[in-house]
């Protein structure tokens, strides 16, 4: 008898390729100053993809996309010596993922489903609420970031981008598990082999 295997927690050199360059722009932040920081922060992306691209030979699309912005936004953040251009980055980043989750929504192409379709196993209309309520928290981030932003100091903001979004957004991924739950789709049962 076959039996389904079960996922796999992501590996720890995973989780240090997603974590290590916010890690290490907030320790420089704190030891040297945002333009410090921003740049650190670019060279740590970049070679959190190389890192990527040599140990698995693919690029997720949207860790891609994510890093050509802080590309972008962090060379201008250094060449014009102005932390707004770091700072909108992350609001851009957020309204654009809310933006494209949004389209695909009247398009009636799941994006979720093509990137976390092999994790989750839930009905098209689980998609469809996931991915609404996925439109909602990257819009109210966006916003969030706006204010703090705007309205705090550098140091303050660095802190919100480090430890409150990323807090937030662990809160909001254990906020969907009633919705996974609901929506889980029956596992096919086992095929026994004669």
């Amino acid at each position: 008898m076959q039996t389904e295997q079960e996922p796999t927690p992501p590996p720890p050199s995973k989780l240090l390729v997603d974590l290590g360059p916010l890690g290490l722009f907030f320790a420089t932040n704190y030891l040297k100053g945002i333009f410090w920081a921003t740049g650190v922060f670019m060279i740590a992306v970049t070679a959190a993809l190389l890192y990527s691209w040599k140990k698995d030979h693919k690029l997720p699309p949207m860790t891609v996309f994510t890093a050509v912005l802080v590309l972008v936004f962090g060379g201008l953040t250094i060449a014009l010596q102005d932390e707004t251009f770091i700072k909108v980055k992350v609001t851009l980043i957020n309204a654009l993922f809310a933006g494209i989750l949004l389209a695909g929504l009247f398009t009636k192409k799941m994006f979720l489903k093509t990137a976390f379709g092999h994790a989750f196993q839930i009905t098209e209309a689980g998609w469809r609420q996931l991915t609404l309520r996925w439109v909602v928290f990257f819009a109210l981030m966006a916003g969030v970031n706006e204010a703090v932003w705007r309205n705090t100091t550098t140091d303050m903001w660095v802190n919100w981008k480090v430890f409150g979004q990323l807090g937030l957004t662990f809160l909001f991924l254990l906020a969907q598990v009633p919705l996974l739950q609901k929506y889980a789709l029956e596992p096919e049962p086992a095929r026994e082999l004669d």
